[in-house]
């Protein structure tokens, strides 16, 4: 063994005992420098690693997963310019402007809870709610109730008010999923309409105000490794219920149409990266999984520090069919949280 690869196996060994010790055994995140040594860790070093982010899942969250469906109330048109997204109204994408009427809104959630799922998420693509939007948001609630389904609702609805906060509150929303998309430092390149500091505001007053704040981002959008750490510690310090991990699906028409995705190897590398940084945190395997991983990576990143999932179609990509998730938990022996553990 040369010079080099004994210094990159021994630091390899010492990230890991580090983390071990600080993680597994105190429940403290790895730091920015500390997630920058485990994402630039040898493929060698892939198992071990994958191996501790799942006993730091058990240990501090325990062996359950929730299982969430999401549907759009409204897609496409938005007016930002996310590059990511094919909802864009600023990009010649296929996507085109919809509204979900409130009949389908009920189907789904029905949809959704018959796959075991706990939750629902109502999203819209836009900056943020006008007042028809939150009338159809406040409208299809109370639909779903009176249909009889008690599945919990949360929302993704763009950047709030302070007034729209209070509103999804007494409707009884109890998440609300902003993500931060990206770091801090590389956000500007991604999105120019509005600023990092804007989501995480929204962010602020969704946790003031008593509702579980989701919030993560997507991976593969041309950021470095240390601003993937950065973007980990960030979210920590955020602390928020829900982390969800997307990983970039070139969309066309987008500026981001020719990226490459991100190689199965090294996403499941920031995957148990993310949960050492982020311990106590639900993480939840989202977009672009099945592109990026596929069946065998989507059973590794479950026992790599995933301890949530959404099931079937996503909001303008086809996802998995739900029950093949639902027998990849059965196979692994993970239990679905019940709904009764989360209202």
């Amino acid at each position: 063994m040369t010079a080099a690869a004994e210094r990159t196996q021994e630091n390899a060994t010492d990230v890991l005992a580090v983390a071990r010790d600080q993680v597994l055994d105190r429940g403290v995140g790895l730091t920015r420098d500390q997630v920058l040594a485990v994402l630039r860790l040898g493929d060698e070093r892939l198992e071990d690693l994958l191996a501790l982010a799942h006993e730091v899942r058990m240990k501090w969250c325990g062996p359950e997963v929730e299982v969430e469906g999401i549907i759009s109330l409204k897609t496409g048109g938005c007016p930002e310019d996310c590059h990511f997204c094919s909802q864009s109204g600023r990009f010649p994408t296929p996507v085109r402007s919809a509204w979900l009427d409130i009949p389908g809104l009920v189907a789904a959630a029905k949809q959704t809870a018959a796959t075991g799922a706990t939750e629902f998420c109502i999203v819209a693509a836009v900056r943020g709610p006008d007042a028809r939007l939150m009338s159809q948001v406040r409208d299809g609630i109370k639909a779903i109730r009176d249909s009889g389904n008690d599945i919990q609702i949360a929302c993704s609805l763009g950047m709030l008010t302070q007034e729209q906060v209070d509103e999804l509150v007494a409707m009884g929303v109890h998440r609300y999923n902003h993500n931060l998309e990206t770091a801090r430092s590389h956000f500007p390149q991604v999105v120019t309409t509005h600023t990092w500091e804007e989501r995480w505001d929204t962010l602020r007053m969704v946790r003031e105000a008593g509702m579980e704040v989701c919030s993560g981002g997507i991976l593969g959008m041309g950021e470095t490794d240390e601003q993937r750490a950065e973007f980990a510690v960030q979210l920590a310090e955020l602390d928020p219920h829900e982390v969800p991990m997307n990983f970039l699906i070139p969309q066309p028409g987008t500026p981001y149409e020719q990226y490459e995705p991100i190689e199965g190897r090294a996403a499941l590398k920031l995957v148990a990266a993310f949960r050492l940084a982020l311990p106590r945190t639900m993480l939840r395997f989202a977009g672009g999984r099945e592109l990026t991983l596929g069946d065998l990576g989507a059973e590794q990143g479950m026992l790599g520090g995933i301890n949530a999932i959404i099931v079937g179609n996503y909001l303008t990509n086809l996802g998995r069919p739900a029950q093949q998730d639902l027998d990849m938990l059965a196979d692994l022996k993970m239990p679905i949280k019940a709904l009764g553990d989360t209202l």
